[in-house]
């Protein structure tokens, strides 16, 4: 389709033109409407949104928690299951393709993917708070301590990953070896089939994009309330929602500005720098903390983890006999898979993206050991540390504060003096606003991937209008949730997350029926829907390169590319 617009070509007919192009008009349109309509009502309607939003929270947790619970276990036993089977020697490609990129740099992005602003948030803090009031028992012994880190790891281990390798796994299927464009309604195509063109493969890039926006606005606030927290401490900056908002504005701008130095040289270089920051301050706690403490919780938490692993994903309390259980399974665990299940189709897209040429066994393998490792990691040494300070010193009270004081508080007690103190709280705010930046950048392009209907090279008009959206939701939410911020931002997390759990679900069905069908080819008439609805699919653009060339690519090539590319 020719891009070159004649001189009538203005006004209307120019914007017409343009969404054609650059767009699946439908998912751009509806997406950016009701998306713009909930910033105008959470503005102009803040208590009454809050209300909705508290409301809706406390329905879901109340009702469909155990649906939560039982879908985010399935997703874990499902893709293990895939792995094992005879279906895991199949290529996300042709038989012939092999690795787009080498295991060391694949691995390094699989990691660079799994950190995100929520580990520095809740890295100290965590582990901490659990173990001073857990869901069960007396807070404060040494089992109470062994249960707080269990629950971490639960929430950060092998069920998020798996909830994101259910949709990566069907796209990377479905777009490389199929042969369709890589957006989620592919992953239905043997449900509904070339009907992911039309309506029904629409509203479910719709619902995709929503979970992606509100569960990037449910990073990007936690990010805020921490960077305030930190420059109050450190330069007595107010901790207020003017402050905040002011955050959002200016760290929003710097992710467009990034957007504009497109993918290598803005995201990419920003994601380069923040992996390493973020190395450098764990290897920094690590080196003056209790190391010790660490090594030995090291192996203790990750054995502790594994043992209860079971137990730990069927445990549903009930609201009417055990309500102080189930208000902390809503803040804690529904919370988190929700989030989890909204980010889904963002960490789903990039890791599909990443992974062309392995097989389905290396790609689950890959996402339940990498990120999964990392994380462990990443907690037993700041969750750790904060744990020896507070349970074994008493130097410090990590539990009875504001989650976003927890890592300048443990900067605090460390023995380094105020000097070399000051400057590791400089290096976590530094590390907390790059993770803003390049979750809103890497954002922004995936959602523009959702919204023009699977074309991995969006226009940066169009990602620098998702990042200023992204930025703007987020400011609505923290001014909608107030003194009380984190609760609007569970609610939209747990919302948003509940209709694509049924769909992740709908994915798992249809990804095993493609599956068990893979000698079939899908019809190439089929496989041409999305050039004639005027959307140019990924497997156009680049897939189709497999069918050009008779040697696979280059499986050593190396690249520095990170999240967003």
């Amino acid at each position: 389709m020719s891009t070159t617009e004649s001189p009538a070509d203005t006004g209307g007919g120019a914007v017409s033109r343009h969404l054609r192009t650059h767009t699946n008009p439908p998912v751009f349109i509806i997406s950016g409407a009701v998306v713009l309509a909930f910033l105008l009502v959470g503005v102009l309607f803040v208590d009454a949104t809050n209300t909705a939003a508290t409301g809706a929270l406390d329905f879901i947790a109340r009702y469909f928690g155990w649906f939560y619970v039982l879908a985010a276990t399935f997703f874990l036993v499902f893709v293990i299951g895939i792995a094992v089977s005879r279906h895991g020697k199949l290529r996300l490609g042709p038989d012939d393709s092999r690795p787009e990129f080498s295991t060391t740099a694949w691995f390094a992005m699989l990691f660079t993917a799994g950190m995100g602003i929520g580990l520095v948030f809740y890295g100290v803090y965590e582990p901490a708070y659990h173990a001073s009031d857990p869901p069960v028992g007396q807070g404060g012994t040494p089992a109470a301590v062994d249960q707080g880190m269990n629950w971490t790891l639960f929430h950060w281990g092998l069920h998020p990953w798996a909830i994101y390798c259910v949709l990566g796994l069907s796209m990377g299927y479905f777009c490389f070896r199929k042969g369709l464009p890589l957006r989620p309604a592919s992953a239905l195509y043997p449900l509904i089939g070339k009907r992911i063109y039309g309506w029904p493969g629409n509203l479910i890039d719709i619902l995709a994009v929503f979970g992606t926006l509100f569960g990037l606005a449910t990073s990007l606030g936690l990010g805020t309330q921490q960077i305030n927290a930190g420059l109050e401490t450190l330069f007595g900056f107010p901790n207020n929602l003017v402050s905040q908002v002011l955050i959002v504005a200016v760290i929003t701008a710097v992710a467009v500005i990034s957007v504009m130095f497109g993918i290598d040289k803005g995201i990419r270089r920003l994601s380069v720098l923040n992996l390493f920051l973020a190395v450098l301050l764990m290897l920094f706690i690590f080196i003056v903390g209790p190391k010790l403490f660490i090594l030995t919780g090291l192996a203790d938490y990750t054995g502790n983890y594994l043992q209860n692993i079971v137990g730990s994903s069927l445990t549903v309390f009930n609201p009417n006999t055990s309500a102080d259980e189930f208000s902390w399974q809503s803040t804690w665990t529904l919370f988190y898979w929700g989030w989890w299940i909204s980010w889904s189709p963002f960490v789903g897209m990039f890791v599909a993206r990443i992974s062309r040429g392995r097989t389905i066994r290396q790609f689950v393998t890959g996402l339940l050991a990498a990120p999964v490792g990392a994380s462990i990691v990443w907690f037993t040494v700041l969750g750790g540390s904060g744990l020896f300070y507070e349970t074994v010193t008493g130097t410090v009270d990590i539990s009875g504060q504001d989650a976003e004081l927890a890592l300048f508080s443990l900067m605090e007690a460390l023995p380094i003096g105020a000097i070399l103190a000051t400057i590791a709280s400089v290096l976590a705010i530094v590390v907390v606003t790059l993770f803003f930046a390049t979750s809103s950048d890497s954002g922004s392009l995936v959602v523009d991937m959702l919204t023009n209907g699977g074309d991995p090279h969006p226009i940066w008009q169009q990602r620098m209008f998702w990042a200023v959206l992204e930025g703007a939701i987020t400011a609505v939410l923290l001014v909608v949730g107030g003194a009380t911020a984190l609760t609007a931002l569970q609610a939209a997390s747990i919302t948003t997350g509940l209709p694509f759990a049924i769909v992740l679900l709908l994915v798992s069905y249809g990804l095993l029926v493609g599956l068990q069908n893979d000698r079939f080819p899908i019809p190439a008439v089929d496989r041409a829907g999305s050039e004639r609805s005027g959307v140019s699919g990924y497997a156009a653009s680049e897939g189709a390169k497999d069918e050009e060339s008779e040697a696979p690519p280059d499986p050593e090539k190396k690249t520095g590319a990170t999240v967003g590319d």
